[in-house]
């Protein structure tokens, strides 16, 4: 029986991290950032808990979700690719 491979993300409410990979060309570390005040609403939970789910394939191969009120966006790993790097 081989090993699963280990998907790891970030969830997090800080702008910073999403800098950080806007930065550099990396694969992940995936990032959801959750683009509200109210992080413990049920609303906001279950929007949270939806969007994982609707784009878990994303989330496995590397992507930036950002999400609010307006609903989620997502962007593919790496942001910027390496050639565009200085």
């Amino acid at each position: 029986m081989g090993e699963r491979a280990r998907v790891r993300s970030l969830i997090t409410n800080d702008l910073d991290f999403s800098a950080i990979l806007a930065a550099g060309a990396a694969n992940g570390p995936s990032v959801v950032q959750i683009r509200t005040q109210d992080l413990l609403s049920d609303i906001v939970v279950n929007t949270v808990a939806q969007a994982l789910e609707a784009h878990r394939k994303d989330i496995e191969r590397g992507a930036l979700l950002s999400i609010d009120e307006a609903g989620t966006r997502v962007r593919v790993l790496p942001l910027r690719r390496p050639h565009d790097l200085p």
